[in-house]
């Protein structure tokens, strides 16, 4: 694939190199609309991810995986039901995972597409990423910081909702804040 280079140097500390989701301190949430009024969020407590910087920052690639099990809402009833055939379906599906296919300069961030694969159905997304900076982490090596957000349909990945589907909102929306440790 043939990208427009971007100037790593136009990036203050961009370093080019493998990067490893830090789950300890990385959050994957979403939201969801109720009964057309309200917002219910929630979040997946675990996930991994691999995010490779390139020396042209568009040639970068990112693959991760989210385990569905670990829905996280604060209400156990309704995570049981999230994780059940009606919404995720997690013995079935154990995971949901997002393949980048290229990155996109767009403003002062990038966009980055790729498929999305959930409840065995794989749709394009486009992630909008703001890349938060390079540092160094307390251990001494090199750490990196992203936040990313998407929108997408549950129906168009199979969710119905079952009998709550009149009640739950179709868009969902999902944000991710990522700390990443080099390689």
């Amino acid at each position: 694939m043939f990208v427009q280079p971007v100037s790593a140097a136009a990036l203050p500390g961009y370093s080019a190199g493998t990067w490893v989701i830090d789950a300890d301190h990385s959050e994957v949430a979403f939201s969801v609309k109720h009964l057309g009024i309200a917002k219910v969020r929630g979040r997946f407590d675990s996930f991994e991810g691999r995010i490779v910087t390139s020396e042209n920052p568009l040639a970068s690639l990112v693959t991760a995986t989210i385990h569905t099990d670990s829905v996280s809402t604060g209400n156990a009833q309704r995570d049981n039901h999230v994780r059940g055939e009606d919404f995720l379906h997690t013995s079935a599906f154990p995971t949901m995972t997002f393949v980048s296919t290229g990155v996109r300069a767009a403003g002062d961030g990038f966009l980055v597409d790729g498929e999305l694969t959930l409840r065995g159905v794989t749709r394009p997304a486009t992630l909008t990423l703001e890349l938060n900076g390079f540092g160094t982490g307390f251990d001494g090596k090199p750490a990196a910081g992203f936040s990313a957000a998407t929108e997408i349909r549950r129906s168009d990945f199979g969710v119905s909702a079952g009998p709550a589907d009149a009640v739950v909102g179709d868009v969902i929306k999902i944000s991710l804040d990522v700390e990443a440790n080099q390689l």
